[in-house]
């Protein structure tokens, strides 16, 4: 006799109820985030290698990263995905030196309103000044540094043995650094004795707080003053300049730019001495036959007896609103796993950015120093209270005035104007784009193309 196909049914449903009852509930999806980022390089591979390690070890958040080659292309993708409500969990934007302004748009959730919900373990920062950059005025901390550096003095270490210079003794003002890069010229016989990347950085923003000077009035900016903040390039800036461009003239200083392009000619070997951002150093670690040393930027005796703190600037990762509270937490929790002492330490040996936490800087392998003569002195330099010049600057639409900055230096090295005139004519553009009569901490303009209105900054 046949069986009916409702029997037949009837069976199938209870013999699958059975195996339900049997078989214990499958496990919760894991909680998605999106992470965007800019990184390149050795750091690319290092936070891609963090992030699979972190997926691996629980189960409850599942870490994508999105890498970007720019981040113009980053903001481009971001206004996209905001207006579609898509929007990543967290994003890396570079240091506008406004960051209130990042904080007020809608789009972005302050960090410290996401940790005060979700509070992470290790946030016991080690350097203040690690994360003053994304603070705002009130002491908040409105974003995750996890890109943050400082200007240093890379040197190849075969190249100064061969020159007959003592690599332990690295030139620290700029008078010994002429005669090194000399040597390194004349006697080692290298071509780009002495090159940069983000000259802006190097002979504009940090010559200030290097020399124990202010970069701008009001407090480089950080005061309760309205008034926009002014530079007023002086003697100092005026010697620097000139020296710079004597430099180029004589054929010692052959590579300039306002990117990281100079760091490609360092790590191959190219150019002997070099001044760029120390996140660059995990690409150094990485170049084949390379054999480095780091020391900090020169000063000038003539402006300071002894040498000041350079800015911390860099990168950080920018929490955004609209998502489920699920996922604020799993964001909460990636970058609490980030803290953690250990990984916080592997990051930092592996490329360069600068420990957040006090734990961190303790994890480090005593060996790491050793491999890199410098290292561990330039960061021991950046304990302790921030001098008043270090602490960093704000400077309202600083995108567009770095980029000012920039066509200065490169008119001057050019020869298309003088050092005096190419700075004072910076100076007058900068104070322009900077507002003129109000303070940026009290009426900023939208720097970010992220689309969303401007939101008041949530009080504590």
């Amino acid at each position: 006799m046949k069986t009916s196909q409702f029997t037949r049914a009837s069976r199938a449903w209870l013999a699958g109820a059975a195996l339900a009852v049997l078989t214990p509930v499958a496990a919760q999806a894991a909680t998605q985030i999106q992470v965007w980022h800019t990184l390149t390089g050795v750091n690319k591979s290092e936070f891609e290698k963090l992030v699979k390690q972190y997926n691996k070890e629980q189960s409850g958040v599942e870490v994508t990263l999105r890498a970007f080659a720019s981040e113009t292309a980053l903001k481009q993708e971001a206004d996209a995905a905001i207006r579609a409500k898509h929007a990543p969990n967290l994003m890396q934007l570079a240091d506008n030196h406004s960051p209130e302004v990042v904080a007020e748009r809608a789009a972005i959730k302050p960090l410290y309103e996401l940790l005060a919900k979700y509070p992470i373990k290790d946030a016991k920062w080690y350097l203040p000044a690690t994360t003053e950059f994304v603070h705002d005025a009130k002491g908040h901390l409105l974003a995750f540094p996890w890109m943050a550096e400082i200007p240093l003095m890379f040197y190849n270490i075969d190249d100064y043995k061969k020159a007959g210079l003592d690599p332990n003794q690295p030139a620290r003002t700029w008078a010994d650094l002429q005669t090194q890069v000399l040597k390194v010229r004349d006697q080692a016989h290298v071509d780009c004795s002495f090159a940069t990347s983000q000259d802006v950085m190097v002979h504009i923003e940090n010559l200030a707080p290097v020399n124990n000077q202010a970069l701008t009035s009001n407090e480089n900016g950080l005061s309760a003053s309205r008034a926009a903040p002014t530079m007023e390039f002086d003697t100092l800036y005026m010697r620097h300049l000139a020296l710079m461009v004597s430099w180029v003239d004589s054929q010692m200083y052959p590579k300039h730019s306002n990117d990281r392009s100079s760091d490609a000619a360092f790590a191959s070997g190219e150019c002997g001495i070099l001044l760029s951002g120390s996140g660059a150093m995990g690409d150094f670690q990485a170049a084949r036959g390379l054999n480095f040393g780091v020391a900090p930027l020169p000063y000038y005796p003539q402006a300071t007896s002894s040498p000041g703190r350079p800015f911390v600037s860099g990168a950080a990762l920018w929490a955004t609103e609209g998502h489920p509270a699920d996922q604020d937490k799993a964001t909460a929790e990636f970058l609490g796993w980030l803290s953690k002492p250990v990984i916080a330490a592997e990051w930092t040996q592996h490329t360069g950015y600068l420990p957040l936490t006090e734990a961190a800087f303790r994890a480090s392998d005593v060996s790491y120093y050793k491999r890199i003569p410098g290292a561990q002195a330039v960061i021991a330099s950046m304990s302790g209270p921030t001098p008043a010049t270090g602490r960093g600057f704000r400077i309202n639409n600083y995108e567009r005035i770095q980029a000012v900055f920039g066509n200065a230096l490169d008119d001057a090295f050019a020869d298309k104007m003088t050092p005096m005139a190419a700075l004072q004519l910076a100076a007058m553009q900068a104070h322009t784009l900077a507002g003129g009569e109000t303070a940026i901490a009290h009426h900023p303009a939208p720097v970010h193309h992220l689309v969303a209105k401007k939101k008041p900054v949530a009080k504590k």
